[in-house]
């Protein structure tokens, strides 16, 4: 999908994160810059750099490398730094994804003439208090959700609601293609790595090595299926991580207690997900603290997968909209296994995707560039 355009006015647009090695909104920040560049506008991002930096900077974009943020008194040392920057750059819009990214382009740009637009988007739930409020700052205030938009109304009682604009994530069809299933090389390839996992139906849980990601819930689930005499198989993708060791050595710990020893697979982060999920009878959403919006419900639904997940924060949203019969009350395991089994058994049919699509976001994205420049 492409939104190439002739624009009006060239802008430049600085986005601000702290890093681009992984995460949500450090690939919104690479999909809005895509678009930005297909538009014809000058995309810049500041950051202290990843593994993502060269897909960035392959599809058009600039990168200059440079850490706001990292939580250490020693990053407002760099905020000299970034005001040149900024003065150089002459930016038409500063873009901030995070909250001391935030703090430092909002010292940045003061003094700065012209003074750029300063626009903010709120990825997460995050505390509310002085720190965070630095979000509500922007002239605009992007969320991805409506959860994230009650959230910030609820906890912030002057924020003045016209400034905030719900932006959801989006997803490639083209990238997650309706009812696509992955060739039988690889297949058997998959099957080779992880012989554990065939012979029943396939869950995984797809996130990252954290205790809020429900990989305890997903266990039991498979155990307590078990008991019931349906045989499954669990992918817990993504959970292996540097610096996780500990929590992945409890994860196992669990898996043998209770007996699964071998229908479970821990595995790092993969870039097959596209593949993965067909391969699956259920995609699992079971963070146990609401999230900001669920990015791999959608995935999965538009590979027409069905998705199995707690109904609260963006995914319940996402599922009340998308897929009603995958909702299970938040932390309530006996619901979570009996609708497990009745999805097994029966799942409803998925139809195609009509929102949630990147090209809408990336459009939404420019249409609030142009709005503030003007």
């Amino acid at each position: 999908m492409s939104v190439a355009a002739t624009p009006v006015r060239v802008l430049t647009v600085v986005q601000l994160i702290p890093a681009l090695r992984a995460g949500g909104a450090e690939r919104s920040v690479l999909e809005v810059g895509q678009a930005l560049v297909q538009a014809g506008h000058r995309s810049v991002v500041i950051s202290a750099g990843g593994r993502m930096t060269a897909q960035l900077e392959a599809e058009g974009s600039e990168h200059i490398t440079l850490d706001i943020g990292r939580k250490s008194l020693s990053t407002l040392v760099k905020l000299g730094r970034l005001r040149h920057l900024l003065r150089e750059l002459k930016p038409d819009v500063v873009h901030v994804r995070s909250r001391l990214p935030a703090w430092m382009g909002w010292w940045a740009i003061r003094g700065l003439s012209p003074r750029p637009h300063f626009i903010t988007t709120v990825h997460g739930l995050n505390s509310p208090g002085s720190y965070s409020a630095i979000m509500l700052r922007g002239e605009r205030i992007v969320v991805v959700s409506q959860t994230v938009r009650d959230y910030l109304i609820s906890h912030y009682q002057t924020l003045d609601i016209a400034r905030i604009r719900i932006i959801p994530r989006g997803i490639d069809p083209e990238v997650f293609p309706y009812g696509h299933r992955p060739d039988e090389a690889w297949q058997k390839a998959f099957f080779t790595e992880f012989p554990s996992l065939a012979g029943a139906p396939l869950l995984t849980l797809p996130a990252r090595g954290t205790r809020l990601k429900g990989h305890h819930d997903a266990i039991e689930l498979v155990a307590e299926l078990k008991q019931r005499g349906i045989e499954t198989r669990l992918l817990l993708l993504g959970v292996i991580e540097a610096g996780r060791a500990d929590y992945v050595r409890e994860l196992q710990g669990l898996i043998h207690a209770r007996g699964i020893a071998g229908q479970v697979v821990l595995t790092a982060p993969r870039e097959d997900v596209r593949d993965i999920y067909p391969m699956s009878s259920l995609i699992l959403q079971l963070s146990n603290k609401p999230e900001a919006f669920g990015r791999t419900v959608v995935e999965a639904l538009s590979l027409c997968r069905p998705v199995l997940g707690y109904a609260h924060g963006g995914v319940g949203e996402l599922l009340a909209e998308l897929y009603p019969a995958g909702r299970v009350p938040p932390g309530d395991r006996e619901r979570l296994v009996e609708r497990a089994a009745e999805l097994l058994r029966v799942a409803p049919p998925i139809p195609p995707l009509q929102r949630y699509r990147l090209i809408d976001m990336q459009r939404a994205a420019l249409a609030l560039y142009e709005e503030v420049a003007a």
